[in-house]
């Protein structure tokens, strides 16, 4: 009989047992070498031996990432077979890396984990990894390809393409249209990634950001950054803002500005962001999903790992070690598509 599901708030701080290294420890060699089955639809949501996942993602400080945690509990919830093991959110690298030994002490079957630095976490990651337990990586990727089974990522750079390809079709062949990019962090891979991708796809149709300020992912901050863009810039025909929480901020100064000359694109998908668009009363007329279900298709993969399950749709039989997610722009066209699985910012 299948013991009975439980999640379970994991106190942080435990501190590492002395483990056996194995050498040469591969992906394939976390399960017990046990061969996975070509599994159907039936067969992988059928409940199996109970497994317990440890999971570890961020302090819940914005709507995005309140919605990754959310996400990841409620499809726990989903399965029978999993005991779920839930360390305290949090933006300390250092009690992040405790809670994951804390995890391979009570000898977990896999850990999903979304690194507040997937450097500063990666030699506790390849830990778990030899001791046997499956690491599900998700978002901001380890720095060794030893510290994960799995990685599963939304595309920072496809976010960036998708939304100059979008603004190239929106100037319609004006290549003197001004672009303006309010970016998140900039000290961080993801904004990194996504400027470039905004960059690449403008340059394909003659386009390039003339104005430019970064933000910091929150509300006071997309405000601050888009007054300042917006007194240095008189004149703009499209915008793109990296993070619709912080565009909540960015459209207030639109507002205060009297602004409304050009298009704005948000990012991230968030549900305030999509009913906006949908009543089409201000400038922002899209936005660019950048997915919050990637700690919840964690859980799933560590469930169909640690109980040796396939992915149906795949004529491989095992669960593929990288997965990116897609990009897609959302616009009034479409919006009621996305809007059910939008995260309030």
């Amino acid at each position: 009989m299948l013991a009975a599901r439980r999640t379970t708030l994991f106190a942080a701080g435990a501190s590492l047992a002395v483990i056996g290294l194995i050498t040469g420890c591969t992906a394939a060699e976390t399960t017990d070498n046990a061969q996975p089955t070509n599994a159907t639809v039936e067969g992988n949501e059928e409940a199996g031996d109970t497994v317990t996942i440890g999971f570890s993602g961020p302090a819940a400080d914005h709507g995005w990432l309140g919605a990754i945690n959310s996400a990841a509990l409620a499809e726990a919830e989903k399965y029978p077979d999993i005991d779920l093991q839930v360390a305290e959110g949090t933006n300390d690298a250092n009690l992040q890396i405790s809670q994951v030994e804390g995890f391979i002490n009570d000898g977990v079957d896999a850990i999903v984990l979304l690194p507040t630095d997937g450097a500063a976490l990666t030699e506790v990651a390849i830990q778990a990894m030899e001791a046997g337990i499956p690491v599900i990586n998700v978002d901001r990727e380890f720095s060794s390809t030893f510290a994960a089974r799995a990685t599963i990522l939304g595309d920072n750079y496809g976010m960036g393409v998708s939304a100059g390809t979008y603004i190239c079709e929106q100037m319609d062949g004006n290549e003197d249209a001004v672009v303006a990019e309010i970016a998140g962090i900039d000290s961080l891979p993801l904004t990194q990634d996504r400027s470039q991708g905004f960059s690449d796809a403008l340059e394909d149709c003659g386009l390039s950001v003339t104005n430019r300020v970064a933000a910091d992912f929150t509300v006071q901050g997309g405000e601050a950054a888009a007054s300042q863009l917006l007194a240095s810039a008189p004149e703009i025909d499209a915008l793109w803002n990296h993070d619709d929480d912080q565009g909540i901020g960015v459209l207030a100064a639109i507002d205060a500005a009297g602004r409304d000359e050009f298009i704005m694109v948000g990012g991230a998908g968030s549900a305030n962001a999509m009913r906006a668009i949908q009543a089409g009363d201000s400038v922002l007329q899209a936005t660019v999903i950048y997915p919050s279900t990637q700690a919840a298709d964690g859980i799933r993969l560590a469930r169909l790992i640690a109980q040796q399950k396939a992915m149906s749709d795949l004529v491989e039989i095992e669960v593929p070690n990288r997965i990116v997610l897609n990009a897609p722009v959302v616009t009034s066209e479409n919006v009621e598509t996305y809007l059910p699985s939008a995260f309030e910012s």
